[in-house]
Order: C-alpha cells, then sequence, then structure tokens
C-alpha cells in the first residue's frame, strides 16, 4: 500500500515537473533570447525597420543625465499604475546636495482607468488639486516634471503622443494624441491653477535620472514592478529616428512588446497563451506579460487551476478562492542579478534600488532643463496672455487719445489697398533698412499676362556712415543710385521712384515720412523728426527720378506677396529686425479722417514692452543685452525675438553657464567673452538637424574653447529654446492681429494670407515651421497661409510707385479735362465787368428790351423787419433778375 501511495506521489510529483519544465529555460536557451532582443533593439532604432519592429526604441530627447549641479522647486507627478502619486521635489546644492520631497498616492479607480481619457486626466487634476490644497501652493506656478508609464512618441522633451495603453489602462480617446496637450486642457477646463509642463519622461527613464543623483555612472534604468521595461543612453550616431550624430540620448526601449512578432513562441507556455487571451490587449506585451509582476501571479494561479483540474494538487478541489483572478501577487531580486551576470559575464553591473521611484528623477530631467532656460519657455495659456496684452497695445496705437503714450505706434501708411493685377511700368526702387542697401529696377509689364522682371544691385553701407550725418547717409545713398543709373544705362530717363525705408515713419501722405527714431543700429544725426523723403530728394536731385511713395519693408512685403496672392493683408519681417503691418479698416484708425475703406498700418511692433508690459517675461540676459545696445531701454520686444540679438543672447547664456562650471569644464576664453562673436547665423547652423553637431564643434572651437560632445548637446539645447521662444513670441504678436481681422470682418473663420520675409525666418531650419504650429494652435479659428516674399521688399516698394503712379496719372487726366472749367481772376474780374454793364441795361427803359438781363420789377417793396406789422409800401422796390438768352 505504501508502495501504491509512494509511486503515486512520484507520478504526480513527475507531471507536476514536467508541467513546469517549460518554464525552466536553459542557458542556451537565455543565449538565444539575448540575442532575438539584440536584434529587435537595432531593429527599433533603425528608421527603415522600426515600423515593423516589435521593441520601438522611443527616443526621449533626454541627452544627459545629472550632473549634480540641479537646484530648485519643482513638481512631478507619477502615473503608470492603479496609484498615481504626485509630488514635491526640493533639490538643494552645496556641501551636500540634497533632495526632499513630499508626496500623497492617489487610487485610480477601475472604471477611470476604463473610462474616456478626458475623465482619466480630470480625475489626475482633481488629485493635483487636492496636493496643491495639501501643500499651500495653489497659487504657486511651477514646472512640472511628468512621468508617464506607458509607450510613447516623443517628438521633444514635452511632447508625446501615446503609442497604446498597457498595464490595465484603456481609457478611451487617447491613444495616439499628446498626452501633455490632454492634461494642459485638463488643467484648463479646472482652472484653479496654473502649471508648467516641462518634461514628460517614462518610469525607466526617471529611475535612471534618480540613480544617477546618486551615482553618475548609472547609464540604464530598469522597471521590473507591475510593468517591465529599460531604458539606456544610446549614442546618437545610431539613432536614425532623431537628427543629429554627436553626443547621447536616452532610448525608452518599451521591450514589454518584445515577441509580437512571434519570435519567442518557442519559450512561451500554454499558461502564458492563457493569460495573454484574458487580458485588455490580447497579442500586445507578450514579453511583459511572461515577466511583470501584473502578470506573473496570474500565470501562477493559472498552473495551479491546471494541475487541481489533473488532480494533481489540493485533491482536485478548486476553491472560491483560487478562481478569483489576481489574489496571487508577485515578489520576484536575487535571480535576477544572478541570471544577468551569467549572461554578461564581462560586465561589470551594479544594481542600485531607487528608493523614490521615477517622479524624483522626472524632477531632476526638469531641473536639468530648467536651470537656465525655464524663463524662456511659455506655456499656450502664458502666449495668449502676451498675445491680449499687444491686442491692448495695437488698439492703444489706433485711438486719437491713446496713440500719444502708445508704445506700439500703429502708423498709418497711406497705403489703400493691395496690387490688384493692373499695375505696369517701369520702376526704380530703393530698399535701406540694415548694413546692406539695395536698388533695383522693376519693370511690371502686360502682354498675355501680368509679369515683373526685376534688377538689383547691393551696396554696403559702411559702419561710419550709419553712426555719422544724415545728409552723408542720404549723398552715399545718391551716389549708388547714380552707379546704379549708369550700369542700367537710364541716366536720362525719368523714372518713378519707390522708398523702402524701414524705420519708424509718421506719415501724413504716401511721400511724405517724417523719421520718428533709428533701429537697427543706425545712428545718423539731423534726421528724427525729418521728412526722409525730402532729405532723399535734395541728395539725388540731379538724378532727375522723382519718389513717389515711401514704404516700410513691411508694407513692402505684404504688396510683394499680395501680387502673388490677393488674399495677403498681413506683412512680417523677420530678419535683422522684426516688424509687421495689416490692412485696418479705416473707421478705427482715429489718426486720418475718413471712414470708408481700409489703410495699411505700420505696428512697429519692436516697441512691445518698452512700457514695462513685458517685465515678467524678460531675463537677465535679455536685461543684459539692452544695456548693451545703443538704445537702451527701447524695442525691447525686437531685442527679444529679432536676429539681430539672438546670437548675442546664446553667448550670454553660455558665458553664464561656463562661468558656473556647467560647460567647457568651467573654460571661459577671450573670443566667448567678446561681444558678436557668436552670430545668429550660428544659431541656424548649430540648429540644422544632421549636421548641427558638428556645426556646433566647428563654431565652439573658433571660440577657443575645446567642447565635448556633451557641450555641443548642452549648445544646441540653449539655441533650441533661443529660436524658439522667438517663434513663440511672434507667433503671439501675429495671433494679436489675426484675431483683430477675424474681428474686423465679423467672421466666424478668418483666411488670410500673411507675407513674410527676414534672414531669420528663411535660414533658420526649425523656425518657420515653429511659428506656423504656434499660430495655429493660439488662432485656431483660422486657416492661414505663409508666404515667403521670395523677392524681398522692393518689388512692393515697386507696386506702391505703380499704384501711386496710376493714382497720379488719374488725377493729372481728370485734371486736364476740368482745366478749361478753372477761370483766372482776370477773367472772373472780366465776367464782374460784363455783369454790371448788363445789370445796368436791364435797368434802363432804353436798353431793357434787349438786354441778357432782365432786372424784371416784384413789387414786393420791402424785407420783413421782425415786428410782424402790417405790411406797409415803402419807396423801395425788390427787383428780379431774369438772366438768359433774349431775356428766356
Amino acid at each position: 500500500m505504501v508502495t501504491a501511495v509512494a509511486q503515486r506521489l512520484a507520478s504526480q510529483r513527475k507531471e507536476i515537473d514536467d508541467t513546469l519544465a517549460t518554464f525552466a529555460l536553459s542557458p542556451t536557451q537565455l543565449q538565444e533570447v539575448k540575442a532575438k532582443m539584440r536584434v529587435e533593439l537595432e531593429r527599433g532604432l533603425k528608421k527603415d525597420t522600426h515600423p515593423t519592429a516589435s521593441v520601438k526604441m522611443l527616443p526621449t530627447y533626454v541627452y544627459r543625465t545629472p550632473d549634480g549641479t540641479e537646484r530648485g522647486k519643482y513638481l512631478a507627478l507619477d502615473l503608470g499604475g492603479t496609484n498615481f502619486r504626485v509630488l514635491v521635489v526640493k533639490i538643494r546644492t552645496g556641501m551636500r546636495n540634497s533632495v526632499r520631497m513630499y508626496n500623497k498616492i492617489y487610487a485610480i479607480p477601475l472604471e477611470i482607468m476604463q473610462g474616456t481619457g478626458e475623465e482619466l486626466f480630470d480625475h489626475i487634476v482633481q488629485c493635483i488639486s487636492d496636493f496643491l490644497d495639501y501643500m499651500g501652493m495653489k497659487n504657486t506656478r511651477l514646472p512640472l516634471g511628468f512621468t508617464f508609464s506607458f509607450p510613447c512618441n516623443q517628438t521633444g522633451i514635452d511632447k508625446g503622443d501615446l503609442v497604446s495603453w498597457t498595464k490595465g489602462f484603456k481609457a478611451t480617446d487617447c491613444e495616439g494624441y499628446d498626452v501633455v496637450d490632454m492634461l494642459r486642457e485638463a488643467i484648463k477646463r479646472r482652472n484653479e491653477f496654473d502649471l508648467d509642463i516641462v518634461a514628460i519622461v517614462n518610469d525607466t527613464v526617471g529611475t535612471m535620472m534618480t540613480c544617477a543623483y546618486e551615482d553618475p555612472k548609472c547609464q540604464i534604468g530598469l522597471i521590473a514592478g507591475t510593468g517591465s521595461n529599460v531604458c539606456y543612453m544610446e549614442e546618437m550616431k545610431n539613432i536614425e529616428l532623431v537628427e543629429g550624430d554627436e553626443g547621447q540620448m536616452c532610448v525608452n526601449t518599451e521591450w514589454g512588446g518584445f515577441g509580437e512578432n512571434d519570435n519567442i513562441e518557442d519559450i512561451r507556455t500554454r499558461y502564458d497563451r492563457e493569460v495573454d487571451g484574458g487580458s485588455l490587449n490580447p497579442g500586445k506585451q507578450r514579453f511583459e506579460k511572461m515577466t511583470s509582476g501584473m502578470y506573473l501571479g496570474e500565470i501562477v494561479r493559472q498552473i495551479l487551476i491546471d494541475l487541481t483540474k489533473r488532480g494533481l494538487l489540493f485533491r482536485g478541489r478548486i476553491t472560491e478562492r483560487l478562481k478569483t483572478k489576481g489574489i496571487f501577487e508577485t515578489n520576484f531580486s536575487t535571480i535576477l542579478k544572478d541570471t544577468v551576470r551569467e549572461l554578461a559575464p564581462n560586465c561589470k553591473v551594479d544594481f542600485i534600488l531607487s528608493e523614490d521611484g521615477s517622479g524624483k528623477g522626472a524632477a531632476l530631467i526638469t531641473a536639468v532643463i530648467d536651470k537656465y532656460l525655464y524663463a524662456m519657455r511659455f506655456s499656450d495659456e502664458t502666449l495668449r496672455d502676451i498675445m491680449a496684452r499687444f491686442r491692448r497695445e495695437m488698439e492703444n496705437g489706433l485711438g486719437g487719445d491713446t496713440n500719444p503714450t502708445a508704445t506700439v505706434k500703429m502708423l498709418p501708411t497711406f497705403v489703400r489697398s493691395i496690387p490688384d493685377g493692373s499695375e505696369k511700368g517701369d520702376f526704380i526702387a530703393l530698399d535701406l533698412g540694415g548694413s546692406n542697401f539695395r536698388i533695383l529696377r522693376v519693370k511690371v509689364s502686360h502682354e498675355k499676362k501680368q509679369t515683373v522682371q526685376m534688377e538689383s544691385q547691393i551696396y554696403e553701407t559702411p559702419e561710419d556712415i550709419i553712426h555719422g550725418s544724415g545728409s552723408r547717409l542720404f549723398d552715399h545713398v545718391a551716389e549708388c543710385l547714380g552707379d546704379f543709373m549708369e550700369k542700367q544705362k537710364i541716366k536720362d530717363k525719368k523714372l518713378p521712384v519707390g522708398f523702402t525705408f524701414s524705420f519708424p515713419c509718421a506719415h501724413s501722405k504716401l511721400d511724405e515720412a517724417v523719421l520718428l527714431t533709428w533701429t537697427k543700429r543706425f545712428k545718423a544725426s539731423g534726421v528724427e523728426g525729418m521728412d526722409v523723403v525730402k532729405l532723399l530728394n535734395k541728395a539725388i536731385k540731379k538724378r532727375g527720378v522723382n519718389i513717389m511713395a515711401v514704404v516700410n519693408d513691411t508694407v513692402g512685403t505684404m504688396m510683394t506677396c499680395g501680387f502673388d496672392d490677393q488674399r495677403c493683408e498681413v506683412g512680417i519681417i523677420i530678419g535683422t529686425g522684426t516688424n509687421a503691418c495689416y490692412m485696418e479698416e479705416l473707421r478705427h484708425i482715429d489718426m486720418v479722417e475718413g471712414d470708408e475703406g481700409r489703410m495699411c498700418i505700420n505696428t512697429e511692433w519692436g516697441a512691445f514692452g518698452d512700457d514695462g508690459t513685458l517685465e515678467d517675461i524678460r531675463t537677465e540676459f535679455d536685461r543684459e543685452i539692452d544695456r548693451g545696445s545703443l538704445n537702451p531701454g527701447k524695442q525691447l520686444f525686437e531685442k527679444m525675438v529679432s536676429g539681430m540679438y539672438m546670437g548675442e543672447l546664446v553667448r550670454l547664456i553660455l558665458v553664464k553657464m561656463a562661468k558656473e562650471g556647467l560647460l567647457f569644464e568651467g573654460r571661459i576664453t577671450p573670443e566667448l567673452l567678446t561681444k558678436g562673436k557668436f552670430e545668429t547665423k550660428h544659431v541656424s547652423a548649430i540648429e540644422k538637424s544632421k549636421e548641427g553637431l558638428t556645426k556646433a564643434k566647428e563654431i565652439l572651437t573658433r571660440l577657443g574653447v575645446e567642447p565635448s560632445e556633451d557641450d555641443c548637446i548642452a549648445v544646441q539645447h540653449v539655441c533650441a529654446i533661443v529660436s524658439f521662444r522667438s517663434a513663440n513670441l511672434i507667433a503671439a504678436t501675429l495671433g494679436a492681429i489675426l484675431t483683430r481681422l477675424k474681428d474686423n470682418k465679423n467672421s466666424p473663420r478668418l483666411r488670410t494670407t500673411v507675407g513674410i520675409d527676414g534672414s531669420l525666418y528663411k535660414m533658420h531650419p526649425q523656425y518657420s515651421r515653429r511659428l506656423h504650429k504656434t499660430v495655429r494652435r493660439l488662432v485656431p479659428e483660422s486657416d492661414v497661409r505663409f508666404l515667403l516674399s521670395e523677392s524681398g521688399s522692393g518689388k512692393g516698394a515697386a507696386m506702391v510707385t505703380a499704384w501711386a503712379s496710376r493714382l497720379a496719372d488719374q488725377t493729372r487726366q481728370i485734371a486736364e479735362t476740368l482745366a478749361e472749367f478753372r477761370l483766372t481772376k482776370e477773367q472772373l474780374l472780366e465776367v464782374k465787368k460784363r455783369m454790371r454793364t448788363e445789370i445796368q441795361n436791364g435797368l434802363s427803359k432804353n436798353t431793357q428790351s434787349t438786354a441778357t438781363v432782365k432786372m424784371l420789377p416784384t413789387y414786393v417793396r420791402s424785407t420783413p423787419d421782425g415786428t410782424g406789422k402790417r405790411f406797409t409800401a415803402r419807396p423801395t422796390q425788390c427787383i428780379f433778375l431774369k438772366i438768359g438768352k433774349d431775356g428766356q
């Protein structure tokens, strides 16, 4: 009997062992899994194979781990399972770096996890609100790092489109959308507080950053919990999904998807398949379902049920508890360490437990970014606020009472329409707005269709002339014009001239422009407060040309683009300087008489903020730029956004970071300290996709700082933040103009074209895309076409001149037609004399019959005297003059 029992137990044990044998992977099988994983890692990194790779290798845009200099106070969110954590993290540096954290944990109910996306993010924001109340920080605007532990496609450090939910989440209307935008919208809906979401990171990235703060050698982050995933620092040259070859970037492997292409089917068991089939996402995250804490207990439960059904356990009795899904929990670390060391014998690996989770890591990433550049990053809410401020300044500039104190002057240009296709003629256009002066000959003809031919020449304007006297400046213009006319063989032609003069001017008519103030480094004396057309005419009078119109370069740009697209009603320059014009309703322009039609307004928006309106968003670097300029306190908006100052802004930031030992190992060379050595064209070159980091190294090497790869990446990041700020601020002010146009038209949706020119807009590789995207986000109820002015503003000046010439020609023809109706003084005296004679003839009995002026008696003898008395005859007689041929 005993033998039979022993045999039965041995048989049961063997059957159990055979059942579990499929879970015991041999070293050979583990080496095969390792090799397959390596293949999938490389497939995920390559652009061609990424779409079909099961391991997605998502770029995170985290370029470095903490270096110990981070400090500040940050809010962190940690969403990755059934619990959601909100933290305040305070990072201090000193003799001992320290991180203090305050946090609360909130449950995510199942109905929220599997409800709608709006419900999920509203619940998250409700938890944040409760935490901020708990901390007494409702009115504190903190930078925020968001740990979001699900696969996301990131296009930037603060942008992440959810690829797919995992770990039991199934909230609708989220996959494929930017979760940062969804969080911002939820914050806006609650309307209780404002947060600046600086970074979104995966929990693996947060874990790596947390541990790297303690051990700078940490380059891998591993999560082995509810889910399973890993990230690591990869060489940029190997990440084909991201442009650039220098330095490193953290890659979120999303290795939970390993096996979705069936390449590990040989090691999956029927229990793995059963757990997969009963999950919310069958066929997905197969590796995670074989390894993570969310599923290991369930695999064990399925095995126990199977063995019990087969009579191998619990005498074949399946209890209700055993039937309960999720009853088994997992505590799963020694085996991991031993197996890793066995599979990677040549690698010395230390395992550091992240005691504080990934929330601290999210805060550290935010700290790295925030240290110098946080003040230059704007939320959409801030941009809309700036948009509203600029809209108010526009209205002040248009008002007769408020214009004198307005910073945005809203100058009338007396340009009343865009080209209508009837323009023709031969014109000269002068274009003065920077160190280069351009002269163009523009021929507009009509044959089968309207065509424009242009020939131009550029003349340098030396520094001593820019800063000399006004007479020298305009004499220089006249000399250049004489040279151009000589080369064009048009010395004897009297051609109409259009003058593009790219400085703030008050117009009283189209060919009168009083300079208000010089900008863009010009300081020629004796010109401010004077009519520049008169000054120029005086200099060029012997050239035999006639200035018909003077326009700003923004107006010229709008007219140039309006020639190609008659919907164009806005002109913008984003180059050495920046400015905008647009077509305003005449009834709103108090400085000009008349209510009908429209007129182009030159906003002169470069002075926006000169009254302190933008002090809350200006940085220490902006103030240093201003102090060192030729016109301190003036053109503050232009100094924050234009190409003339952008390179210098970056240089000041780099000097500050180098002084604190964050760049170039603290080396500060004389070249780096020299004003103007870092130019805006360098910013554009460094931000180029492929060769940007190479260019950074070349430029920084010329400055003598011998940059490391990390230095080049950091400098590229600085350039991106500075140029992005410029694009965002321009988008906000342009947004104000677009909403005004929309309101003027009383239209639910605006369709318009913006003509645009300028070296920064044209040469910077990312600028235009950033600007367009932000404008469409800030003014969603508009369809805006951005039209690049390929031929600059000179062609536009010619169009204005053509319009002015046509107007002058029409005026002349009308004058000639009406000339015979104009009488001289002598002719009027002669008429008076003749009339007197005819009156006398009409009064005389002898001549009355032949008189043309009949002078007929009426027998009305007086006019009323105001007494109301009865009429009495008086000696005076009223005479009725009847004038006409033969008395008729």
